[in-house]
């Protein structure tokens, strides 16, 4: 029963065995559900919770980025996803989720600057690149070469320093699409390109992963507006789970290089950053736009385990805010790249098909943002091998916030969660030759 005493509220929770009551504070947000405060739960009762995969459980408070999936709504520091993706640029969006407010002309000119001319890697970092072996996935390379990181900026590793916790936070932002570029560099066999501080983020990572030194290299004005949209609404997502595991990693006193490691370690995995893959891998598997009937019907068969990829989300419940500002980018896209590929025009068609549906419109199975991104990243000629790539390249500046805003929380502990153990009691050990 929830009880309310004055301005504070209350959850009783009563032991049957003991006939025992305890008062579990009751705690607020700026919005979404109240969460009840059992931090004195265990010393109180003598019991922990049990929550497998914590999805009932608030590890941390943050005002970062707010989620509600059954309205469809993604906000950061307050701003709709929507109205950011439409008006600002990655940038703004970077310095909105470090420092809590959009900047003014002064503040983006000064923090683009920054960014921009950190946008290099240690030379002696082509020899790091050199020891992975050529077919090496840019993943593997990506955790590897970022983990490396700290030990070239010794200079910014002491997380109790708020000045070194700045350089590093600006560093990962502006060394990432580097890092990222040369990942995918080196598992074609082409040379390393060197950013360009004349060109805009989005440009500028498009130029390192796509031209050579033997020809100009032109950048559509769409598809650098596409990419710069994708890191847009890749940039945070709140406590999901790489975040969670940069925050784990955080709390130990782990330097922010090997954090961010870990978060893309964590992003590697096929059930958090590998969804947009699952698109491309889907449509070939569906393979003709005269095949789609049939794999509508399967979709639709509880007893079938194909299932479409890139349409509904695990968080939103309607309509995922992001997808329909991707949309829009995505068939800009097509139409200025003129793309003759039967695989795009198969999902253009899948996507058509379901969103008429009755089924899919009732279970509100819309496309989500992995969906798009797909199709705009395989238009732009990235191999699926780089989709996560580029989403831990986005995700890099939600990292760092999250980070610095758990190293600078007063209430910050070392992640430690508790167990149900179901394993043997203590027993006797018994010889060998008894056994």
């Amino acid at each position: 029963m929830s009880q309310d005493t004055s301005d504070k509220k209350f959850v009783t929770l009563t032991d049957h065995a003991t006939g025992k009551s305890y008062d579990l504070p009751v705690l607020s947000g700026t919005v979404g559900p109240d969460v009840i405060d059992i931090r004195r739960l265990y010393a109180d009762t003598g019991y922990f919770t049990y929550d497998p995969g914590f999805t009932s459980t608030g590890s941390c408070d943050s005002a970062i980025t707010y989620i509600d999936g059954d309205e469809g709504v993604l906000l950061h520091r307050g701003y709709s996803i929507e109205d950011l993706a439409e008006n600002s640029s990655f940038m703004e969006v970077c310095y909105l989720l470090l420092n809590g407010e959009l900047p003014n002309a002064d503040q983006k000119k000064e923090f683009e600057h920054t960014v921009t001319y950190h946008s290099m890697l240690h030379e002696q970092m082509m020899n790091f690149y050199r020891g992975f072996r050529r077919d090496a996935h840019p993943m593997a390379i990506m955790v590897g070469v970022v983990g490396a990181l700290s030990s070239f900026y010794h200079d910014s590793t002491d997380v109790n320093d708020p000045h070194q916790r700045m350089v590093a936070s600006y560093r990962m932002i502006a060394k990432m699409p580097t890092i990222a570029a040369m990942a995918y560099k080196y598992s074609i066999g082409q040379p390393f390109v060197y950013p360009k501080n004349e060109l805009s983020y989005a440009a500028n990572f498009l130029n390192m992963t796509f031209s050579v030194p033997a020809e100009e290299y032109k950048i559509s004005p769409a598809v650098e507006r596409a990419m710069d949209r994708i890191f847009i609404l890749h940039a945070d997502h709140e406590q999901n789970a790489s975040t969670s595991t940069v925050r784990i990693a955080g709390s130990s006193g782990a330097n922010p290089f090997a954090c961010i490691a870990a978060g893309i370690s964590s992003l590697w995995g096929p059930a958090h950053g590998g969804a947009n893959e699952a698109v491309l891998n889907m449509l070939n598997q569906i393979g003709h736009k005269d095949n789609i009937p049939e794999f509508i019907a399967r979709a639709k068969d509880k007893n079938d385990p194909f299932r479409l990829m890139g349409f509904g989300h695990r968080v939103y419940k309607n309509t995922d805010p992001r997808a329909g500002v991707l949309k829009q980018s995505c068939h800009e896209v097509l139409e200025e790249l003129g793309v003759d590929d039967p695989l795009l025009e198969l999902a253009m068609e899948l996507e058509k098909i379901a969103l008429e549906d009755e089924y899919f419109v009732q279970r509100k199975l819309f496309p989500n943002v992995d969906f798009y991104s797909g199709i705009i990243l395989k238009a732009i000629g990235f191999p699926t091998s780089m989709f996560t790539v580029l989403f831990a390249l986005a995700r890099t500046v939600g990292w760092v916030a999250q980070w610095n805003e758990m190293i600078t929380d007063p209430n910050q502990k070392i992640g430690r969660p508790r167990q149900l153990f179901k394993g043997h009691d203590r027993r006797a050990f018994v010889e060998c030759k008894d056994r």
